[in-house]
């Protein structure tokens, strides 16, 4: 019997130390995995808060706060103009970054499209209660104009809204045909009737355009399309330098010199009037002066 129990002992010792091993092996490993969770998430990109859109959205349609949601995006990945927060108070400094102030109504317009889990930017949603369209397209104190264009002279359908392009004059100075770039890298925000940036008919050819454009260039545009030909040059997504003034004239395009005006002067010549008999007689003589 005491055989029997000094071996149980001895099988009870050397379990025990078995799994005290084990535990420890164990605890080790949690305790390395825990080690590794925290240097991770330690080195892990800080994260920020996004609004995104839950459904796709098309030029012009609708959405509300019921189309919108907030997930988490690396910081410092994120496209300008994004929002942070659904909601805000109208006074708080946060309603900057807010899609909606709280107890807002009136749904915003999406300025371009999106698709699902798009951050919605503030530069292409419209203000609450606000439709896409021009007005929605302009700066503060730009003016739209618009501008008669053809297939030559509008780029044959390339510009979108959004695109810019150098505007050039044709007429006449002083009997002479001239063209000259009277505006460089303007901005159009409209081609017909659409202001849709994402809208498919690729080679449609456009009957009018229209121009963000300053006051001041209204006045300046009006008076070039009522005096002579308006046409567009479009301008690279890449280009970022204003065109150098251009002006040319038929004899410069055609290499042609313009004759020094010659004056020849036209001899004086002096007369007096006798009468001989019953007739008046002029007789040259020589001028005094």
């Amino acid at each position: 019997m005491r055989l029997v129990f000094v071996l149980f002992l001895a099988l009870g010792i050397a379990l025990a130390g078995m799994a005290v091993y084990m535990a420890q092996g164990q605890i080790a490993q949690f305790q390395r995995e825990r080690d590794y969770l925290l240097a991770s998430q330690k080195n892990a990109p800080a994260m920020i808060d996004v609004v995104v859109v839950k459904r796709p959205l098309k030029y012009g349609e609708r959405f509300t706060l019921a189309d919108l949601e907030v997930i988490k995006v690396q910081k410092g990945k994120t496209p300008a103009g994004v929002f942070h927060l659904l909601t805000a108070p109208q006074t708080a400094p946060e309603i900057k970054v807010a899609a909606f102030a709280e107890g807002e109504t009136r749904p915003r317009a999406a300025l371009r499209s999106y698709e699902p889990f798009e951050p919605l930017l503030a530069t292409k949603v419209t203000p609450p209660g606000v439709d896409a369209g021009i007005a929605a397209n302009l700066a503060p104190g730009m003016r739209a104009f618009t501008m008669k264009v053809d297939a030559t002279s509008g780029v044959s359908g390339f510009p979108r809204p959004g695109s810019y392009v150098d505007v050039y004059w044709s007429g006449s100075i002083s009997d002479a045909p001239v063209t000259k770039l009277i505006m460089s890298s303007v901005k159009l925000i409209a081609i017909d009737q659409s202001a849709d940036a994402d809208r498919s008919e690729e080679t449609k050819i456009a009957r009018t355009v229209t121009a963000e454009v300053s006051p001041e260039e209204v006045a300046a545009l009006t008076l070039a399309q009522s005096t002579g030909k308006l046409t567009l040059s479009l301008v690279g997504m890449s280009e970022t330098a204003a065109a150098n003034p251009i002006e040319l004239d038929r004899d410069t395009l055609l290499g042609i010199e313009r004759a020094a005006e010659i004056r020849v002067e036209k001899k004086q010549i002096c007369t007096i009037r006798n009468r001989k008999g019953g007739e008046l007689v002029e007789v040259e003589i020589p001028c005094t002066n």
